[in-house]
């Protein structure tokens, strides 16, 4: 039998660094073929050469046996390949079923069906779990939630090859539930699915086999049967990882961030009260939609409060200025990283160094031997994978982008470090890079404000663990009493310990 998909050789060459060099990948049809490496092993690349969004110098592309050209997005369509970005492709200032069938709208009489439009839009979410109506404007989503209509727009296309780039990267337990469902029912259905994440265990639970990619080579393959973590870490990384260096105990006991009655404006009849000790991990676990994102927002100001208070070391911080956040010693590293943390255009070292300009001023003018010197120490002490540091950020992978978000970051000292979502879409490697530089600044006094949907995160980082269900808190977790079955039952306002 033919594979429904093959890529013999593939080759392609940036300026100062080769992406692909001489990949090879089948899929066939009702088998899930997971695509394991770390960020910048060409893993994305390659997803988009199937797409017809970038065009190899070398290699070849046979679909069902027959050698094709995929010059275009449509091309790649035509030809039953669908593909869901890591980064989010949808239109804000559209509505859900507008997304869903953009470019593809149903219409009688050369005007569009917005009754079947919607209808199909429904059965698609009802589908995914996702309780949103398809009138609801993109604007008024979270990240997750967009996610979820990215992956109603791919199943929509009825594709005969399902391109799954991070699809859970922005889901909790229970969005990553259904959708591994999803992707059961579609192997069933004879469809074929490569599914890239970082997230190991989920891939060790639906693939059928594991390619791995390395510095743009192919790494090896592993069959079903011999799938496990140990395994997979060492085909992408070429090394085993200590991962008993992640849970260190917390020797934290001073309030540093104390937040009273605090008021967000998605939950504005919900006041929120906690607060964050010098030198831990607090982490602000729950569903999607429960308001996590709308609190760290609200506290370093880029969302005006409603209400309550917010104090570091004692002193209270003016509501809805995030300078005066920064200057505080407040720094957040968003979930969107691409849309509101980077200046994606602008190099590897103006990102890192914006935040802190004035540090390298002399005599009102950038010492720029100063500012490119800190970028670089910046850069090699979090991995950052670039050719160079006038590399725009946009060339580079998901996970080296967030590694400069976190970077321009350090350079602030930061008393209180927000990080939503902080290692979305970050391969295993660079995870336990980023866990440790974590455990580097609490040692340090630091306190970390950590918002996350990777529940394995969850349990292994965090010191303390504040559960909320529809914008209110329903129980604080200590370590010890953490456990998957008692976050989701506060997650899910079965109990509530608050």
């Amino acid at each position: 039998m033919n594979p429904i998909v093959e890529v013999r050789g593939a080759v392609k060459r940036y300026p100062g660094v080769t992406a692909l060099g001489g990949v090879s990948l089948k899929v066939f049809g009702g088998e899930v073929v997971a695509l394991i490496g770390e960020n910048g092993a060409g893993k994305s690349t390659l997803m988009k050469i199937l797409g017809g969004l970038v065009h190899p110098d070398q290699g070849e592309i046979l679909i069902d046996g027959k050698p094709v050209q995929i010059s275009s997005v449509s091309v790649a369509t035509s030809l039953g390949i669908s593909l869901i970005h890591q980064e989010l492709n949808t239109l804000d200032n559209i509505d859900v079923a507008g997304n869903v069938f953009l470019g593809r709208e149903p219409s009688r009489f050369g005007i569009i069906d917005r009754a079947k439009m919607r209808a199909d839009a429904k059965e698609l979410l009802d589908r995914l779990g996702l309780p949103i109506s398809v009138d609801t404007s993109l604007q008024k989503l979270s990240l997750a939630q967009k996610q979820m209509v990215e992956i109603a727009k791919a199943l929509s296309l009825d594709a005969k090859v399902l391109i799954m780039d991070e699809p859970t990267s922005s889901l909790t337990l229970t969005e990553t539930e259904q959708l591994l469902k999803i992707v059961e029912d579609l192997r069933k259905r004879g469809v074929g699915i490569v599914y890239i994440s970082h997230r190991l265990g989920e891939v060790k639970e639906i693939a059928d086999r594991v390619v791995g990619m390395r510095d743009g080579q192919n790494a090896g393959e592993i069959p079903k049967e011999e799938i496990t973590h140990e395994r997979m870490v060492k085909m992408m990384v070429g090394r085993d990882l200590d991962r008993s260096s992640v849970v260190t105990e917390s020797t934290a006991k001073e309030d540093r961030l104390v937040v009273r009655d605090l008021r967000t404006k998605r939950y504005p009849a919900c006041p929120i009260s906690f607060e964050v000790k010098a030198g831990e991990v607090f982490c602000l676990s729950g569903l999607v939609g429960a308001g996590r994102s709308e609190v760290v927002q609200t506290i370093f100001g880029t969302d005006a409060s409603q209400g309550g208070t917010v104090a570091l070391d004692g002193k209270k911080i003016r509501s809805g200025n995030p300078h005066d956040a920064i200057e505080a010693g407040i720094c957040l590293v968003p979930e969107d990283r691409r849309n509101v943390g980077l200046i994606v255009e602008w190099s590897v070292k103006n990102n890192i160094t914006l935040p802190g300009l004035e540090k390298f001023a002399r005599v009102g003018l950038i010492d720029r031997g100063m500012e490119s010197e800190a970028a670089s120490v910046q850069s090699k002490s979090l991995g950052v994978k670039t050719p160079n540091l006038d590399a725009a950020v946009s060339n580079l992978s998901g996970g080296n982008q967030q590694k400069v978000v976190v970077g321009k970051w350090m350079l602030q000292n930061p008393k209180v470090l927000i990080l939503d979502e902080p290692t979305r879409g970050v391969d295993v490697g660079a995870k336990a890079e980023i866990y440790q530089l974590m455990r580097g600044l609490t040692a340090q006094g630091v306190a970390i404000l950590m918002v996350s949907s990777d529940m394995e995160e969850v349990l292994g980082v965090s010191d303390r663990v504040a559960v909320m269900h529809e914008g209110s808190i329903s129980g604080v977790l200590p370590r010890k009493d953490c456990s998957e079955e008692a976050i989701m039952r506060l997650a899910v306002g079965k109990e509530n310990h608050a």
